[in-house]
This record gives C-alpha cells, sequence and structure tokens, in this order.
C-alpha cells in the first residue's frame, strides 16, 4: 500500500494542516446535457488544523454540503484540490477512509435491523472498530440496542448514526447536521462528548443551522454563501465585524436630542418604535448616554444593550448577499446527496 504525502501543488505537508481546500470547485448538469450546469461550490479555501473544531454555517442551500462531499471524498470537485492526510481523498479513498467517520445528514439505515445488529454490520466494514457497546453508550443508545431501526424515534437515528461515525475511532470526525431533531437535552449531550473527541485530539467539521452550537464548540468557522465562503475567523473574530446596539424606547428620546456619543458607527434609527444606536464600543457609548440622561433628567424607558452576536453577523451576511447566488438547487441533481454505504465504499 502507498502511504507517502502527495506533494503536488495545494498538499497539506505543514503537520498542523490536516484538511487543505485550495479553489474547490463543484458543479452539477452540463452545458450540452439536458439540465443546465449549476455551480453550487464556486471557488472555495479553507484549511483545517489537526485537533481543531471547524464549523461550516451557512444559509439553506449555501453549498455546505456540496462542499463537505469534496471534502470527504464522496465526490471529485470539478476543479481544484483537496487534500487530508496530505491524500487526495478521493482518488486515494482507501488510504484516507479508514481514518476518518462520517456523519451523514441522511443516514439510509436498513429498517428491519436492530440498533445493535445495524451497528455490528457496520462495525464489520472497518478495519479497527471499538466495541458496539461502547458506541451505543457513547450517545445513549445502549438501552435501545434490541429495537428495530424502523421504531426509533428520528432524533435516535441521528444518535445511531453518529455512533456508526465513532465505530472506527477516527482521526477526522466529519458531523452534517449532526444535532437536528435532537431535544435540548440531547443536543448538549451530543455537545459533550464532541467536546471529549476534541480533548482526545479528534478533529472534527461540522456544519449546522444552530449559532449556539457554532458558538460553544468551534475553534474557527466560516460562514458560506452563494457557493462561497464569505467570512472566516473565530468567532470573536467575526462577532467583532459587528457593531453592538444600543436600544430605548422612541418616545423617551429624539434623536437629534443625543450628546455626540462615542464610536457610533451609524446614524441612529428608529425601528418599530425603538431608538437603535450603532457603536463599536458598548461601555463608553453607554456611559456618555447614561451620564448625559442623569444631567438633563431624561428617563430613558425601555433602554437595552446587545453586544454583538454570531447570529448578527450571520444575519448580516445572509442580508448582504441576498441576491448573490439565492439557492445552490443541490436538489434537484440526482448526483447530490450520498448514503451511508456510499460512505462505506
Amino acid at each position: 500500500m502507498d502511504t507517502s504525502m502527495d506533494t503536488s501543488p495545494g498538499s497539506a505537508l505543514d503537520h498542523e494542516t490536516i484538511i487543505d481546500v485550495h479553489a474547490v470547485r463543484r458543479r452539477y448538469g452540463s452545458r450540452t446535457g439536458a439540465r443546465p450546469e449549476f455551480e453550487a461550490v464556486r471557488g472555495v479555501d479553507l484549511h483545517v488544523r489537526r485537533g481543531e473544531l471547524f464549523a461550516l454555517l451557512g444559509t439553506n442551500g449555501a453549498g455546505k454540503t456540496s462542499l463537505l462531499e469534496v471534502v470527504e471524498g464522496l465526490a471529485r470537485p470539478s476543479d481544484g484540490t483537496v487534500h487530508v492526510f496530505g491524500q487526495d481523498p478521493y482518488r486515494r479513498r482507501s488510504l484516507v477512509r479508514p481514518r476518518i467517520g462520517i456523519m451523514l445528514q441522511e443516514a439510509g439505515f436498513p429498517s428491519d435491523l436492530t440498533t445493535e445488529e445495524t451497528a455490528r454490520m457496520w462495525a464489520g466494514t472497518l478495519q479497527e472498530s471499538r466495541p458496539v457497546a461502547e458506541a451505543l453508550d457513547l450517545v445513549d443508545l445502549r438501552g435501545r440496542s434490541s429495537v428495530a431501526v424502523k421504531s426509533l424515534s428520528g432524533g435516535e437515528r441521528r444518535r445511531l448514526d453518529l455512533a456508526l461515525a465513532l465505530l472506527g475511532r477516527p482521526e477526522v470526525l466529519f458531523l452534517d447536521e449532526p444535532t437536528t431533531g435532537l431535544d435540548p437535552e440531547s443536543r448538549r449531550s451530543v455537545w459533550e462528548l464532541v467536546s471529549s473527541l476534541l480533548d482526545e485530539g479528534t478533529t472534527v467539521v461540522l456544519t449546522t443551522h444552530y449559532l449556539e452550537e457554532a458558538e460553544r464548540l468551534a475553534d474557527r468557522l466560516a460562514i458560506m454563501h452563494g457557493g462561497r465562503i464569505v467570512r472566516e475567523g473565530t468567532v470573536a473574530e467575526i462577532v467583532g465585524s459587528e457593531p453592538a446596539h444600543v436600544y430605548l424606547d422612541a418616545a423617551a428620546v429624539r434623536p437629534d436630542d443625543l450628546p455626540s456619543l462615542p464610536d457610533v458607527v451609524a446614524p441612529t434609527r428608529v425601528d418599530a418604535g425603538r431608538l437603535v444606536i450603532p457603536t463599536r464600543a458598548l461601555q463608553p457609548t453607554l456611559a456618555t448616554l447614561l451620564a448625559w440622561a442623569t444631567e438633563h433628567d431624561v428617563a430613558l424607558t425601555g433602554l437595552e444593550a446587545r453586544p454583538a452576536s454570531l447570529e448578527q453577523a450571520f444575519l448580516t451576511i445572509a442580508a448582504d448577499h441576498l441576491t448573490d447566488h439565492p439557492t445552490d438547487g443541490t436538489a434537484d441533481h440526482p448526483a447530490a446527496g450520498h448514503t451511508r454505504q456510499e460512505a462505506a465504499a
């Protein structure tokens, strides 16, 4: 077996970089076929470091799953290069697959098998596997081991899929919307499990619609829109690009009555009966406003101060790019989406 490192341009030679994606594009359809060509991923660069959790966020149709399938080796990029452990995950799949775990959005379980039988079947496809009972314990399914998959709830099926992704003790774990359909308690249990995996040195690539999930778990994240990465960095860096806001009842004071406030980044506006003051320095702005109100005996009713948040950054990005490639349309293409059986191939 050839285990040599791929040294082609863009390969991950730095031992700290475990995933290296360079100028990747993914297209569906054909210029000459019945279906018009559609570009779901449009020139993406990203790098994931060993032992970190990298979160990929985006609106529906942003291209997250289309990109993730290329990085996982389930699909070939139309252009660009991908390296995982320094290898092309599509051409060198036999070298990459034993070292990764994949939790897809749709698992495609055989419905008549029990939970334990499903896990044992999947364990049989792996070179090395942790004990099935241990994997089911990790996701709190040991008590459901004799239940047929068709009788599991949607949330239990998601937890079973996570157990299968963990069976091979992966060095890199891909989680595509892992907590969709889970109740809040189960979601937090998954967060604790993922945190423990990170502590053990596992690298995790996560896609999620739950911003709280990314904010809590991610070391770094990227936000996709229209097939492109439009913002990347730590949570603090991305949140820091957005202003904080001070709100108060518009009936309490007119915008023209306000004093000069430090670090206000846009004109004060009235929105739904509230005065909105965007600022880059929440505490000095708030202190100046309170001092002015005290001096002039003004009651600032409805006063509220909100620091910037990941949700605010996400919504700003979505609004800024609303007319740019609004949907990736991959559901319309038969090539989009893979089953767990295909992931095992």
